[in-house]
């Protein structure tokens, strides 16, 4: 069996680890009680207890989780120290403290069954609670997930520019179609253009992207031809097309011509990886909030969203396609869930910012009925999602869509 099948566990396990890494760190220094910390989901299936945290792996090797102590979580808010287990009831777990010689010199019959325990589970004081921290405090410990994951794609990013480079064809025309700005201009295959109104263009993808911008208006083109420098204005025809991400009409600038098909590529310096990352990394971001934008407008169909097991099937045709490939997929993975995380829905972080932020501005919290209400729509709205890109999923799957 190849190891590919196992790139969706390594992929989604990771880009959902690093988020509750995020939490589970906030949390600490913030000053919450964080008894669990799990890579994995399910009952445990091994673990290490350092302090008061039980760092553990689950069965179920999908992400992770961490828990904090809250008022929404009676056993959370009540035990401290993890492994320790209650005491049986009444007398009978008194006299099984005295008989099993766990506590010295004390007659069972004059103690109190009715009084404190000394010894077992002790409450978690409050103010380690995570509704008892400042909201500053309760914002940092919720942005944390979601800044991990920016930061897992920023990482990912700088690694693919650094180890692989970047990836471009070079401003050198092939092909110049008669009849269309390009040609009118006097412009010729095998052209080479070096800027745009004195602006330096590195590749063919920014000189198009001057172009684009510039539907209709005059531009001057510093061209290389034969060994000879030449300045050559161009107007740009105004074309009417859509956003493909988000179907929104757009006005761009085309001339009709197309570069040499040779793709370029090197390992870049760190400092300037560091630079292409970022601008990559944004990239990334505004591109999912296009998506987003658009499915919100009714631009983009539902049927275009991918689940679980599109996640699945691009995890593998990645890892087969190489190690630069699965990279790419998990900084888009990772930047996706840091986005729709902060959407503003009662069960992801931005509906529980939302949520926080209300109490704070209230003055006080909502009811546990409130509460209970919020979290449900939020839990329906979160399960139809859900139905839909699995839906969506299984009709890829079999064929009937695309």
């Amino acid at each position: 069996m190849s190891w590919t099948w196992l790139a969706p566990v390594v992929v989604f396990g990771l880009v959902v680890f690093v988020h509750e890494l995020g939490h589970f760190i906030a949390a600490k220094l913030a000053g919450v009680y964080a008894p669990v910390f799990s890579l994995g989901w399910g009952s445990r299936a091994w673990g290490i207890k350092l302090g008061e945290t039980d760092y553990r792996l689950s069965w179920l090797p999908i992400g992770g989780f961490v828990r904090m102590a809250s008022r929404d979580d009676e056993t959370m808010s009540r035990i401290e120290g993890g492994g320790e287990a209650p005491l049986p009831e009444g007398e009978a777990g008194v006299r099984a403290m005295a008989e099993s010689g766990h506590v010295k010199g004390f007659n069972p019959v004059e103690y109190d069954p009715e009084g404190l325990a000394p010894f077992g589970p002790r409450p978690v004081p409050e103010d380690r609670w995570f509704e008892s921290k400042p909201l500053a405090s309760r914002l940092f410990i919720m942005v944390a997930g979601v800044t991990m994951n920016a930061i897992l794609t920023l990482v990912v990013a700088i690694a693919l520019f650094a180890f692989y480079g970047r990836p471009y064809l070079s401003a050198v025309l092939s092909e110049v179609v008669p009849g269309k700005p390009a040609a009118a201009a006097g412009l010729l295959a095998g052209d080479s253009v070096a800027a745009v109104n004195g602006t330096a263009v590195r590749d063919f993808g920014e000189f198009v992207d001057r172009i684009s911008a510039s539907p209709g208006v005059p531009v001057v083109l510093d061209v290389r031809r034969a060994g000879a420098a030449l300045a050559i204005t161009v107007t740009p025809e105004r074309t009417s097309t859509t956003d493909p991400l988000t179907g929104e009409p757009l006005t761009v600038g085309r001339i009709g011509a197309t570069p040499v098909a040779a793709t370029h590529r090197e390992p870049l310096p760190l400092a300037r990886a560091v630079v292409e990352g970022w601008d990559y990394t944004w990239m990334l971001g505004g591109t999912v909030l296009k998506i987003v934008k658009g499915l919100v407008l009714g631009r983009v169909s539902v049927r275009q969203l991918g689940g679980p097991i599109a996640i699945a099937k691009s995890s593998v045709q990645a890892a087969r396609s190489g190690f630069e490939s699965l990279l790419a997929l998990i900084a888009l993975l990772s930047i996706n869930i840091a986005i729709l995380n902060l959407l503003p829905i009662p069960l992801l972080d931005g509906g529980q910012i939302i949520m926080n932020v209300a109490e704070t501005v209230k003055g006080s919290a909502f009811s546990v009925r409130t509460r209970e209400m919020i979290m449900r729509a939020g839990l329906v709205a979160v399960l139809l999602i859900f139905v839909v890109v699995m839906w969506n999923d299984v009709l890829r799957l079999i064929g009937v869509a695309g």
